[in-house]
């Protein structure tokens, strides 16, 4: 039962990784909660989006992979969600948004979880101080529990602890089918059977590496272009930097030897020349079927995305007709009831007398003009109620056609994300048939072929400051060493007068010690200053590289 965790960012490059199909047998996202959406990417981009709008936190996840041992038995999801849950309470991750994701890769089943740091009620994220001895105790108690042993570095007296290769060191060994223990071994045995610097540089070559000078002295350069640190790559404890550089020096200082550019430039070439470019049918084989595979899923989201714009068009058409249904109904029982109040009004009209009597008073038109203003405000009132039924209706079509276009955005994204995934796939599956092609040109030995270069150092730099010694002679070094002490003694002899020389200075006459030419011109001081300080510069990268 081994946890590894860390926090860290780049959401949508996790949720590709995690998506990641080809590298993994088996690829499961069990669980996502809190957000709204149910897919690693937008997920992980609500959960960004938190980050960045309420803090200052940059590192707004929380990853925690659980690798169990395979040969004590696979756990079971209730004991996995187990772990889950302790690892949750005690690191104060209880409640937060979190993805959980199963994959089985070379058989091996492990699990990945994912959790938002973000708290989004305190506005902040949530600390993560001792998390690995957090995560050590808990595992500790669930082995325990479950009857699992657990490896070198778990127990309490701390035994001797593993090292976990590093990003590069995985993707060295993913590429070129070395891995670093399999380098070390190379560099130590060469180390260890060359008596000379010049026999340790063959060696190396001969192995497939070749020394060059980078950040730090001395470096190696494989053939497939990995870059380490020599002392790091001889497995002897015995050995200390600083032996190693006794013994290079000499023969080869570091600034003789070639920047690491230059050299992965050179094995490149070299690598082009030497390095069979297989191309087998079974390479063919598994790539179609890389290919039918992402064609497949991408297939089953197109048509997901054409069923939504199917259904989303059946949702207009319904609501184009419920709106019209409603307002026909609406003018409908408008006309209606003014059928109804016409055929009232024509019943009960006055006749005869009555009429004539109504002409006559004026009744009859007062009797009109009320039936004209209750006939307005009935159509006014109608009017209103048309315009707050389209009014209700224009919200609800803006409403429907936001919902459909965040769900089409959302399969945009989703399609983006594919996209991604797929990428990944392509680079995983191209960095495995590689590893083969490297592989079959080694002939399946873990020694690379041989580099073929004789690195020839291009000697030391010049040494300007060691001109007095160019004398071989014991008289030519005692008369240069008496004309050099009588000239320092007459210089320092020689008393300070800064009154008297700012006078003749000012003066314009020449003086004595002071440099000029025949025209009697007096040279600044200055100007002599500023070329002895240059000389001085010029020397001094000279003596920096000898040191």
């Amino acid at each position: 039962m081994i946890p590894f965790a860390s926090q860290r960012a780049l959401g949508q490059d996790l949720a590709t990784h995690l998506l990641n199909e080809y590298d993994n047998d088996y690829m499961e996202v069990a669980d996502v909660r809190g957000a709204v959406a149910d897919d690693l990417h937008g997920a992980f981009a609500e959960w960004e989006a938190q980050a960045h709008a309420l803090t200052k936190c940059e590192n707004y996840l929380y990853s925690l992979s659980i690798n169990p041992d395979e040969r004590q038995g696979r756990l079971t999801r209730d004991q996995y969600m187990d772990y889950i849950e302790r690892a949750e309470e005690k690191l104060g991750l209880t409640g937060q948004p979190r993805a959980v994701v199963f994959h089985i890769k070379d058989g091996r089943e492990h699990a990945h979880v994912v959790w938002s740091r973000i708290d989004l009620e305190k506005e902040k994220a949530v600390q993560m101080s001792f998390d690995r001895d957090t995560l050590m105790m808990v595992t500790r108690l669930f082995a325990k529990e479950h009857g699992l042993e657990l490896p070198k570095g778990y127990e309490k007296d701390r035994g001797e602890k593993g090292q976990q290769l590093s990003l590069y060191e995985t993707h060295q060994k993913r590429t070129t089918g070395l891995s670093k223990a399999q380098h070390q071994e190379q560099v130590t045995d060469a180390w260890r059977s060359s008596d000379s610097a010049k026999a340790f540089v063959q060696a190396l070559a001969d192995k497939g590496y070749i020394l060059a000078s980078g950040n730090r002295p001395y470096v190696l350069v494989d053939l497939y272009g990995g870059i380490n640190a020599l002392p790091k790559m001889i497995n002897d404890k015995t050995v200390r930097t600083k032996d190693i550089r006794a013994f290079l020096e000499r023969d080869y200082p570091p600034d003789s030897l070639p920047h690491v550019d230059e050299a992965r430039e050179m094995v490149a070439q070299h690598r082009k020349a030497i390095e069979v470019h297989i191309k087998t049918e079974q390479h063919l084989d598994e790539k179609n079927k890389l290919k039918k595979m992402q064609q497949t899923r991408r297939d089953k989201q197109e048509a997901g995305q054409a069923a939504l714009k199917q259904k989303q068009h059946h949702e207009w058409q319904e609501m184009n007709v419920q709106h019209k249904g409603e307002r026909m109904s609406l003018r409908a029982a408008y006309l209606v009831r003014a059928k109804q109040i016409k055929q009232k009004r024509y019943q009960n009209r006055p006749t005869a007398l009555a009429a004539f009597l109504g002409r006559v008073s004026g009744v009859t038109l007062v009797t009109k003009k009320i039936q004209h203003r209750r006939d307005r405000k009935r159509l006014d009132a109608y009017k209103e109620k048309m315009k707050a039924l389209k009014e209700r209706q224009g919200a609800e079509r803006r409403e429907l056609q936001h919902q459909q276009k965040l769900l089409a955005l959302d399969f945009d994204r989703k399609m983006r994300g594919l996209k991604q995934v797929e990428k990944r796939e392509i680079r995983a599956f191209e960095a495995s048939m590689l590893k083969e092609v490297r592989i079959q040109a080694r002939g399946g030995r873990t020694q690379m072929p041989s580099l073929g270069l004789e690195l020839t150092p291009r000697g030391r730099p010049s040494a300007p400051h060691k001109a007095k010694n160019r004398f071989t002679s014991d008289m030519a070094k005692e008369r240069y060493a008496e004309k050099f002490a009588d000239k320092t003694a007459s210089t320092k002899d020689r008393p300070v007068d800064l009154a008297g020389d700012f006078k003749q200075a000012s003066s314009g006459d020449k003086t004595e010690g002071q440099g000029g030419d025949d025209t009697g011109t007096i040279k600044p001081k200055s100007q002599s200053r500023l070329r002895r300080t240059r000389l001085g510069r010029s020397r001094n990268p000279g003596l920096d590289r000898r040191r």
